[in-house]
């Protein structure tokens, strides 16, 4: 996803590049064998407006109005966790219960693998957001399909976004 070499994967994981290299021709191989959907084009200014409307209902947490913009059979994913929800239904529960610490949450845009993405910050205390999870968010007939997050917080200044957002707080 996030176009490391195998070395730099190895060592964030810990465990050797041979294992890495395994690992994903097991995945290229498993993808191969996938019917696969092609994706709404990043550049289009309608792709780029249900992504403002994204963050806009992401940042203010209304779940209604984010799941106005997901397909039917959206997918939620948290590598490296055993985590797959899927349906609109399935995801506005997790938002609504165990996912509640997204709440407050704010996103920063960035590219990952052909595709948008998010920076997703938590807030830690008044004025300060951390590192929390990459998003990648598929969308394809003007819908999201695919909101895929990786809990890599590590990997923010790989990918250009800065170590943490910090606002003043009010008198």
């Amino acid at each position: 996803v996030l176009r490391w070499q195998a070395t730099e994967v190895a060592e964030l994981l810990d465990t050797s590049v041979a294992s890495v290299n395994s690992a994903l021709q097991r995945a290229r191989a498993a993808m191969a064998s996938m019917p696969s959907e092609e994706l709404d084009a990043v550049v289009d200014p309608a792709h780029e407006a249900l992504l403002e409307r994204y963050v806009d209902a992401f940042q203010r947490y209304d779940i209604p109005r984010l799941v106005e913009l997901l397909r039917d059979d959206v997918v939620l994913s948290m590598p490296p966790f055993d985590f797959w929800f899927q349906g609109t239904d399935e995801l506005a529960a997790w938002f609504l219960g165990p996912g509640i610490g997204c709440k407050g949450a704010r996103l920063l845009p960035v590219r990952v693998n052909g595709t948008a993405g998010f920076g997703n910050y938590k807030l830690t205390r008044p004025g300060l957001w951390e590192p929390f999870a990459l998003q990648v968010i598929d969308v394809a007939d003007g819908k999201i399909i695919g909101h895929h997050n990786f809990l890599y917080p590590e990997l923010f200044e790989a990918v250009g976004l800065p170590p943490r957002i910090e606002e003043p707080v009010g008198p």
